[in-house]
């Protein structure tokens, strides 16, 4: 009996330190989260726009050509300075290319051609002064008219960004160009037109401006922009019409300038940004 207790004690005491083993508490690894991709902007992209241009109402000066026609302006027969308003629709496409390397910061550049619903004319009244009366009694008034009209605008720009992931900041700036046709009618007394001329060819500049933009889902971005441009100024001669008492005439020198807010819709080909 003494053999079988020490016996079994023996093999409690071989057996315990291979039972306590396997009743320890096992160790887990926690899983690594899963971290989403980010968003990479590079990339060639085209897509749609649409927005509003509009004007400051920048004077439109005039000045005369002969003695006669600088009294008159001296006098207030004819305006130094009206403003004219560029206001209208803009709309039409882009397209462009980004870089991004392993920073937040994104290089490119963008084209845009745009259809331009502006075409805006302001009439005004001038009063005849009596020492320039002719025969016409003082104090008659004159009818005149300033017209402004662009028929596209477009732009090749440069664009600098920051981005936060699928959201990008960006500063652009660049030429631009568009097809502006300018015209000036000043009346006589007798509300005959006097004095006629106009002009119309595609204008040069610059224009700057920034936006935002986002990619929303996979291939598609979103933008909004701001831009000001500048397509100088243009002096339009406005001779005496033949057939009408007068002489000489004047030069409107008309500004081309505006600012354009607009919304935008692009796809980026090639991947999904990730």
């Amino acid at each position: 009996m003494k053999k079988i207790l020490l016996g079994s004690v023996a093999v409690v005491a071989l057996t315990a330190p291979a039972l306590a083993a396997d009743m320890a508490p096992r160790m887990y690894t926690k899983a690594a989260p899963v971290v989403a991709p980010i968003y990479n902007w590079s990339g060639f992209y085209a897509g749609l726009h649409a927005g509003y241009t509009f004007g400051d109402r920048t004077g439109v000066e005039t000045s005369g050509i002969l003695a006669g026609n600088i009294a008159n302006v001296a006098a207030g027969a004819r305006a130094p300075s009206v403003g004219v308003n560029r206001d209208g629709f803009i709309g039409g496409g882009q397209m462009g290319w980004n870089w991004q390397s392993n920073t937040p910061w994104v290089w490119g550049f963008e084209t845009d051609i745009s259809y331009t619903d502006v075409n805006s004319t302001t009439n005004f009244v001038t009063i005849l002064p009596p020492a320039l009366g002719g025969a016409a009694p003082a104090g008659s008034p004159l009818n005149n008219s300033l017209s402004s009209r662009m028929d596209y605008f477009g732009t090749v720009r440069g664009r600098v960004g920051y981005s936060w992931d699928r959201t990008l900041v960006y500063a652009t700036g660049g030429f631009a160009y568009g097809r502006v046709e300018n015209t000036a009618v000043f009346n006589n007394a007798a509300n005959v037109a006097q004095f006629a001329g106009s002009s119309r060819d595609t204008r040069t500049g610059y224009t700057v401006g920034g936006g935002i933009e986002h990619a929303w889902t996979g291939n598609w971005t979103v933008k909004a922009e701001y831009l000001y441009y500048d397509l100088g100024r243009n002096d339009v001669t406005v001779p005496v019409l033949p057939g009408v008492a007068g002489a000489g005439g004047y030069i409107s020198s008309f500004r081309n300038d505006g600012h354009i807010v607009r919304a935008g819709l692009n796809y980026k080909f090639g991947g999904m940004g990730w």
